[in-house]
């Protein structure tokens, strides 16, 4: 299928409006520059988001923004000597905050999809961080354009029953994992730098994983990358893609 999907870096003024005008999904890849073990790039993380970023975007009119690289990776991993780069929380919410802000004061204020690769906990720092700032940035929004003490009037009593799913102000902007619950149930959860996650940057970036120097380390988690396919792999990108575009295209309605 084709799009007319675009990088933000390398588009101009002109695509750009065109977006805004049709409102196509804005997809922010996000990630983290983390000690992988030997075997696997730093930027894996932000690698992976990226990936399927344009690959969402090979099905739908897509912006992709440049990825935001640096994250709150935490050393739970390996300590700064690893060479993992480490954002504090706080820092990082703001950060993300002026990012979407600019969006919004642009014009683009809605089906803006952070896409996170990090860590596979519920509610884990980075992914908190993204939250945060998304919600924060909405409730001002509102509070700006709608006058304080805008859900109470009782010309809005019947706000949420008279809008569409893209229209929803808690839907304007949403943080995704780069993997949906439906390819970790079928494929098996994640992993850091194993057979997972080894797998997905091979099929996305071949060439990526340098499995022969799996033997200069001990490192625990990296073991099972030896277990790695790209077969895997595409299977997991494809199935966590079909479940995003459709999610995509329910918001906005498109069949």
């Amino acid at each position: 299928m084709e799009t007319r999907s675009f990088q933000m870096e390398f588009a101009y003024p002109k695509e750009m409006e065109i977006a805004k005008k049709e409102r196509w999904p804005i997809l922010i890849p996000i990630g983290t520059m983390e000690y992988h073990s030997t075997i696997c790039p730093y930027g894996c993380d932000s690698l992976v988001s990226m990936g399927i970023a344009r690959e969402i975007a090979k099905e739908l009119d897509c912006v992709i923004m440049p990825p935001v690289w640096y994250g709150v990776a935490s050393y739970a991993v390996g300590g700064p000597e690893t060479g993992t780069i480490q954002v504090d929380c706080d820092s990082f919410e703001q950060y993300v905050y002026m990012i979407l802000k600019s969006l919004f004061l642009a014009g683009f204020n809605r089906n803006i999809y952070m896409i996170v690769a990090h860590q596979t906990e519920d509610y884990n720092p980075l992914e908190l961080a993204c939250m945060k700032a998304a919600r924060k940035l909405v409730f001002e929004y509102l509070d700006d354009t709608k006058g304080y003490g805008w859900w109470g009037k009782n010309e809005n009593k019947a706000f949420y029953q008279q809008m569409s799913a893209e229209d929803n102000p808690w839907n304007w902007v949403k943080t995704i994992r780069s993997f949906s619950a439906n390819a970790k149930a079928i494929y098996g959860g994640g992993d850091h730098a194993g057979k997972v996650e080894c797998s997905v940057m091979e099929y996305l970036y071949p060439g990526s994983i340098k499995m022969e120097r799996l033997c200069e380390t001990d490192d625990w988690f990296a073991q099972a990358s030896a277990e790695m396919s790209v077969e895997l792999g595409e299977k997991r990108v494809a199935q966590s893609v079909a479940d995003y575009v459709a999610e995509i295209k329910a918001q906005k309605g498109m069949k």
